[in-house]
């Protein structure tokens, strides 16, 4: 099976579910239990998601076997510098290299947005995610933002 990323708009039906997906789950094991439907909600609704589209940003889905299986967003914080947010693989389609494939899209869109430089944080609890940045060239580096979430921070220079 073959997997594609392509930009699509944060709306469209696949985003939109691949992004309550996401929220699920980071939700679920922060709460360490199941996140109710109206704590997704709330946790969706004006969350920034606007920022993910040109010129401001990129939201990319990834496709397994035409499947929306993974997403990810990319938002410019500065003239050199674009933030790594959302960053999702449906657990089905763990373990088959989805996630490196995301990463190197949402590289591939910073460049075209002009910056040479993505940065993220994450959680502790996250260790998947870090080893998955580590294993792709990001490097944890000092805090750059107090987000309530946020407790390990990397950046890679593209």
């Amino acid at each position: 099976m073959t997997w594609t990323v392509a930009p699509e708009r944060f709306d469209t039906p696949d985003a939109a579910l691949l992004r309550r997906d996401y929220y699920d789950e980071v939700a679920s094991r922060y709460w360490g239990r199941p996140a109710t439907s109206e704590e997704i909600d709330e946790g969706l609704a004006d969350d920034g998601v606007e920022r993910l589209a040109p010129p401001t940003g990129e939201f990319l889905v990834g496709r397994h076997a035409h499947e929306p299986a993974s997403c990810t967003g990319l938002v410019v914080v500065d003239p050199h510098t674009a933030e790594l947010t959302r960053v999702f693989v449906r657990p089905a389609f763990r373990g088959t290299g989805g996630g490196g494939l995301m990463l190197a899209a949402a590289e591939r869109a910073a460049r075209s947005l002009g910056v040479r430089r993505i940065r993220l944080d994450t959680r502790d609890d996250l260790v998947e995610a870090r080893a998955l940045y580590t294993k792709h060239g990001y490097r944890e580096v000092p805090a750059f933002n107090q987000g309530p979430y946020a407790e390990h921070w990397f950046v890679k220079e593209l």
